[in-house]
C-alpha cells in the first residue's frame, strides 16, 4: 500500500503559528476532506505537501516514485500556450514521455537512416507503452469536454480565470498520481461538471486530499475528514454527514464539561470570597482545587471554530424591488429581455444557471452600478442594500484590520438591542485581538472575505445582495452565515453555484439559461435539478395521516421549594465531608505501620470521596437554576 507519512509538521506565518507538531497518514484509497476556519493554514498545508512551500519543522516521507499532483486555487499556466500545449507542459512523467516521443519522432522522420535516432525512437515508443500514454490525448479531450472546454486552439491568456482553473483540473486528473490534492476544485464548475467530477473521483485509484466549501461534493467524495483548528489536526472517520454528527456529539460533551467546570468554579469562587474564617489550614487542598478550576475555566475558548453573527437589520417597508419590461444587452450577450420581477419583503431568492449568462449583472443593476437599456427598476424608499461582491475591491491591503471596520462605524446594535463594539465584532468573527492591528494584506484570502462580510453587515442592511458568497469562505463560517440568514428579517437575493447553500438559503429561484432566458422555480434547488433529469412522479391520491406531536415540556427555569432546601444543605454537607477526609488522612499517617488498619481506613476514605463527588455533582446540577 502506498502511504504518505507526515510527522511533526509545523508552520508559522510571521508571528502567527498556523499549526504545530501535527501528524497524519494518507493511505492509498483515502478520500480526505480538509476543513477549518479561514486562516488556520489549510492551503499552507497543501502547499507544503506539494513541495511548493517548505514546512518550518517536521518530515513528510513517501515510498519511492510516489507522485503528488496539486491543483491550486489559481493554477500557474503559461498564458502564451495553447490549451493542449499547456496541459502537455506539465511536469508529470506521462507528459514528459509524450513530449519526448513527439520530438524523437520528428527527428527520426527527418533522418530515417540514423541508428542513434532509431534507438531513441524505439526507447520512446516503449516508454509510451509502459506509461499507457497512447490514450492520454483522447482522455484529455474527454475530460476537457466534460469541463466545457471545447475550443482547444485557444491560448491560456484568452481564457477566463474559471476556464484556466478547469484546464488545470484536467492537467492533474489525467496524470493519475498517487496523491491528488485539489484546492476548491468546484469553483467555476457548472452543476453537470461537478456531477461528472464526483463520479470520476469515485473511481480514482489513488488517494485524494481536497479543500472545498461545497458540502454536497465533500459529502459524496470523502471517507475521512481532517479538521485544522487552533494549530492542531483532528481526524474524523466518514464523509461530511458523519463528521457533522461526530462534531455535534463532541461539542455537546465539551459544552457539558465546560458548564460543569463553570458551575464548580462559581461555587469555589463564592467559597474563596467568604473570608479568612472559611479558609483555614485544613482547607488548603480546596484552595489548590480552586486555582486549578480557575486556570481551566480561564483557558477555555469555547467550541472550536465558533463564529457569531449578532448584527441587527433596519426596518423594511412593503415595497422592495420592482422591474417592468427590463432589457439589457452587454457585448452582444442578451442578459434581460422584457423581464418583469416583483421582490417582496422577507423573500429568499437564489439566482443560478450558466456561467456568463448575467447573474452578477442583475445584482449590479439592482445596486445601481449598471443601467438598463430600457424598462423600469424601482427600489423601495426604506431599502438599505448590503452588497457582497465577488471581487472585494474595497479592501485596501495597506489598511489595518480594525481601521477598515472603524470606517463604517464604531460599533453596531445586536439583534437583542445590545451595543457591540468593533473590537467585539472582530473577536466574534474569529479575529483575535492580536490581529486587530494587522495589515489587511497579511490576511489569507478567506480571512479577507470574512472581514469584508463583517463590514457589510455592520451597515445593518435590510436587503442583502450576495454574489457567490461561498467562494473562499470556510465551512464553519458558512454554517453560521446560513443560520444568520435563516433569522434575517429582510430580503435575501443570492447568486450561487453552491447546491448546499442554495438549498439552505433560498426558497425560490431564478435560473439563467442564457440569451435572456430566465426560468423560475419555487422550492429547493436540488428538487429543481432532479426535475431536469427525472420524469415527474404522479401525486398520490391517498391522504397521508400526520401524527400529532405532543407539546414539548416547559424548560426548567428555577428550583422547587424542596430543591432549594436541598441546595442550601449541600454546602455544609460538602464542608463536613472534606473535614472528615482531612481527619481520616491524618489518622492514616499515624497508622503507617498497621497495614490492616490502613486498609480499613482506605476503604472509608474511598467512600467519603465518592460521597463528596456525588455532592459536588448535585450542587452543580442545582446551581444552574439559582438566581
Amino acid at each position: 500500500m502506498q502511504t504518505l507519512t507526515a510527522t511533526g509538521l509545523s508552520k508559522a506565518y510571521g508571528d502567527k503559528q498556523l499549526f504545530s507538531n501535527i501528524d497524519f497518514l494518507i493511505n492509498e484509497g483515502d478520500r480526505i476532506g480538509l476543513i477549518g476556519v479561514n486562516g488556520t493554514g489549510k492551503t499552507t498545508l497543501l502547499n507544503g505537501l506539494a513541495g511548493l512551500d517548505p514546512f518550518d519543522a517536521g518530515e513528510v516521507t513517501t515510498p519511492k516514485n510516489y507522485q503528488i499532483r496539486y491543483l491550486a486555487q489559481k493554477p500557474t499556466l503559461n498564458p502564451d500556450l495553447a490549451i493542449m500545449d499547456a496541459i502537455y507542459g506539465g511536469d508529470s512523467p506521462v507528459f514528459a514521455a509524450i513530449r519526448r516521443y513527439e520530438q524523437v519522432l520528428a527527428d527520426y522522420t527527418a533522418h530515417p537512416d540514423s541508428e542513434q535516432l532509431l534507438e531513441a525512437y524505439t526507447k520512446a515508443d516503449s516508454q509510451m507503452t509502459q506509461l499507457d500514454a497512447w490514450q492520454v490525448d483522447t482522455e484529455i479531450k474527454t475530460i476537457l469536454t466534460q469541463l466545457h472546454i471545447t475550443d482547444l486552439d485557444q491560448t491560456i491568456g484568452t481564457l477566463s480565470g474559471g476556464q484556466q482553473k478547469r484546464v488545470g483540473l484536467a492537467q492533474v486528473l489525467i496524470d493519475q498520481p498517487d496523491l491528488l490534492i485539489l484546492d476548491e476544485p468546484t469553483n467555476h464548475l457548472d452543476f453537470d461538471s461537478i456531477a461528472w467530477l464526483e463520479k470520476y473521483l469515485a473511481n480514482y485509484r489513488g488517494a485524494l486530499l481536497v479543500v472545498t466549501h461545497d458540502r454536497y461534493f465533500l459529502d459524496r467524495v470523502s471517507n475521512t475528514i481532517f479538521e485544522l483548528d487552533n494549530g492542531r489536526l483532528y481526524r474524523y472517520t466518514g464523509n461530511y454527514e458523519a463528521y457533522v454528527g461526530q462534531k455535534a456529539e463532541q461539542v455537546a460533551r465539551d459544552t457539558a464539561a465546560s458548564h460543569k467546570q463553570q458551575q464548580l468554579y462559581k461555587q469555589e469562587l463564592a467559597w474563596m470570597r467568604a473570608g479568612a474564617q472559611a479558609r483555614s489550614t485544613k482547607q488548603e487542598a480546596r484552595k489548590t482545587r480552586f486555582q486549578e478550576l480557575k486556570a481551566d475555566v480561564d483557558g477555555q475558548a469555547g467550541p472550536r471554530g465558533n463564529v457569531e453573527i449578532q448584527v441587527a437589520s433596519t426596518r423594511l417597508g412593503k415595497k422592495v424591488i420592482e422591474m417592468h419590461h427590463a432589457n439589457l444587452t452587454l457585448d452582444k450577450h442578451v442578459i434581460l429581455r422584457d423581464f418583469d420581477w416583483l421582490v417582496q419583503p422577507g423573500q429568499r431568492i437564489g439566482i443560478t444557471g450558466e456561467n456568463g449568462a448575467g447573474k452578477s449583472t442583475l445584482l449590479n443593476v439592482i445596486a445601481g452600478k449598471l443601467p438598463l437599456d430600457s424598462g423600469v427598476i424601482e427600489i423601495g424608499e426604506t431599502v438599505r442594500l448590503g452588497y457582497y461582491t465577488q471581487m472585494s475591491q474595497e479592501l485596501d491591503e495597506n489598511m489595518r484590520v480594525i481601521s477598515y471596520l472603524q470606517e463604517a462605524g464604531e460599533g453596531v446594535v445586536s439583534d437583542s438591542g445590545e451595543h457591540i463594539t468593533v473590537t467585539q465584532l472582530l473577536e466574534q468573527f474569529l479575529f483575535p485581538r492580536s490581529m486587530h492591528g494587522s495589515l489587511i494584506g497579511r490576511l489569507s484570502g478567506g480571512e479577507k472575505r470574512r472581514l469584508y462580510l463583517l463590514r457589510i453587515l455592520m451597515a445593518q442592511p435590510n436587503v442583502l445582495l450576495l454574489d457567490e458568497p461561498t467562494n473562499d469562505l470556510d465551512v464553519a463560517t458558512l454554517t453560521v452565515l446560513e443560520a444568520y440568514l435563516a433569522q434575517f428579517p429582510g430580503t435575501i437575493i443570492t447568486v450561487s453555484h453552491d447546491r448546499y447553500f442554495l438549498d439552505k438559503v433560498a426558497d425560490s429561484l431564478l435560473i439563467f439559461e442564457g440569451q435572456g432566458r430566465i426560468a423560475r422555480h419555487t422550492g429547493l434547488f436540488t428538487d429543481y435539478l432532479s426535475q431536469q433529469t427525472e420524469p415527474t412522479k404522479p401525486a398520490s391520491a391517498k391522504p397521508v395521516a400526520v401524527a400529532e406531536v405532543p407539546d414539548s415540556p416547559k424548560a426548567k427555569t428555577k428550583l422547587t421549594y424542596a430543591e432549594q432546601m436541598e441546595y442550601d444543605k449541600l454546602q455544609p454537607q460538602m464542608d463536613a465531608l472534606e473535614a472528615k477526609i482531612d481527619d481520616l488522612k491524618a489518622l492514616m499517617t499515624d497508622n503507617g505501620d498497621n497495614y490492616q488498619k490502613l486498609a480499613e481506613q482506605q476503604q472509608a476514605l474511598d467512600a467519603l470521596n465518592e460521597q463528596l463527588d456525588q455532592a459536588f455533582d448535585r450542587f452543580a446540577e442545582l446551581d444552574q437554576y439559582v438566581n
